[in-house]
């Protein structure tokens, strides 16, 4: 899989070279479309190096956030931690709780891991390395810390994405990592929640000595000074993240209303983005990007397109006009 091309959202130029205009609406990701409000930069975030103070006190605000008693590691995002990963042990056999975010196999494949798709936890035992992605992207299916923390027993280390986890706190891991040693990591995105996805700031979580590896191959400062700043901030800010949850799920049950008028199917999905059947997503995911809109269609399934939330009236006005007009 090495030097392939990967799919991915957010890739509007590719949306305005077929279709022209200039003024899209990205549906096509899973990020918060109203930020946490940037603080302001103080001049040496952007002129000195940071400083191991400043980075203490960022994955301390992490560690409490996501309410871990273990050790934290701050990256340049969770895609950092992806790439990483498969060079923490000597490659083996993987398996990829599948289908779901198509980086965790690919890079591990470059690695020289030897990857499988699991399509269940139970079909996951004995692997050297496990993932699953939780809640996953694209369908949103669930899985229970504790059922996680039993699967952890049975490979050699089991690594759990989180990006999507922050509507939804109580599905972590993280509480429990403490007495899972170095048999789990997990990994969070800063990016998707807080909806500052270009500061790129991620955290891994997990036992001292796969941290201690993590620290070492990502080099000296692997986060910047403005993404320490806005993160310490967001990340110790509980009110602006519990508004945060409750305005996203009133947006994901508003986007499912639409959906259903449409006549598409839920799949599933988090309340940072929507997955539903279409019956045909390239004709669905085409009539949308007519109406300048980009979503997320997946090459392995001919029915499915996954939307994330518009930010404001004017977006959610467009994004129900053309559904109304879809025919789907």
């Amino acid at each position: 899989m090495t030097g392939q091309a990967r799919d991915h959202g957010g890739d509007l130029d590719r949306a305005r070279a077929t279709y022209g205009g200039e003024d899209w609406i990205d549906l096509s990701t899973g990020i918060n479309p109203l930020p946490y409000p940037m603080p302001q930069i103080p001049p040496h975030a952007l002129n000195t190096l940071p400083t191991a103070t400043d980075m203490g006190a960022l994955e301390q605000a992490a560690a409490s956030a996501y309410g871990a008693r273990t050790g934290v590691v701050a990256l340049s995002g969770a895609q950092a931690a992806i790439q990483l990963v498969p060079r923490l042990r000597p490659a083996g056999t993987a398996a990829v709780l599948s289908p779901s975010y198509n980086e965790h196999a690919a890079s591990l494949a470059a690695q020289g891991w030897q990857v499988r798709a699991a399509h269940d936890l139970t079909q996951m035992a004995g692997a050297d390395l496990a993932v699953v992605v939780n809640p996953n992207n694209p369908d949103g299916r669930l899985w229970p810390p504790e059922v996680l923390a039993r699967l952890a027993g049975d490979v050699g280390l089991l690594v759990v994405d989180e990006s999507f986890a922050d509507p939804t706190p109580h599905l972590s891991l993280c509480p429990q990592l403490h007495d899972l040693g170095e048999r789990a990591l997990v990994l969070r995105s800063f990016g998707k929640f807080y909806g500052l996805a270009g500061l790129r700031l991620g955290f891994a979580l997990g036992g001292a000595k796969t941290l201690e590896h993590l620290r070492t191959l990502s080099g000296p400062w692997a986060v910047s000074g403005p993404a320490i700043v806005a993160g310490s901030a967001a990340l110790s800010d509980s009110t602006w993240q519990t508004e945060t949850r409750t305005r996203l799920a009133r947006d994901a049950d508003r986007l499912d209303a639409l959906a259903a008028r449409a006549g598409w199917s839920l799949v599933g999905g988090t309340n940072l983005f929507r997955t539903y059947d279409t019956g045909d997503a390239m004709a669905a995911r085409a009539h949308l990007a007519r109406a300048r809109i980009w979503t997320r269609a997946f090459p392995y399934s001919a029915g499915w397109l996954r939307l994330g939330l518009p930010g404001d009236a004017a977006g959610w006005n467009r994004l129900e006009q053309a559904l109304a007009g879809s025919g789907q």
